[in-house]
């Protein structure tokens, strides 16, 4: 299996990738809700991606 970096280079990200690693310490029927957050988390990081060079962060 390929090593993932331990920093994308990106707070905001970086911050979403540490906080999936609470699912170690969950029950398996709690898995999909720390994934649901940490997709939402990524989707609007990604929206808004374009607004720190437009200024609007």
């Amino acid at each position: 299996m390929t090593e993932l970096p331990e920093e994308t280079g990106d707070e905001r990200v970086d911050a979403i990738v540490a906080d999936l690693g609470r699912v170690g310490e969950l029950p398996v029927h709690e898995h999909v809700a720390v994934f649901d957050e940490a997709f939402a988390g990524l989707e609007s990081t990604l929206a808004g991606a374009g607004d720190e060079a437009l200024g609007e962060r």
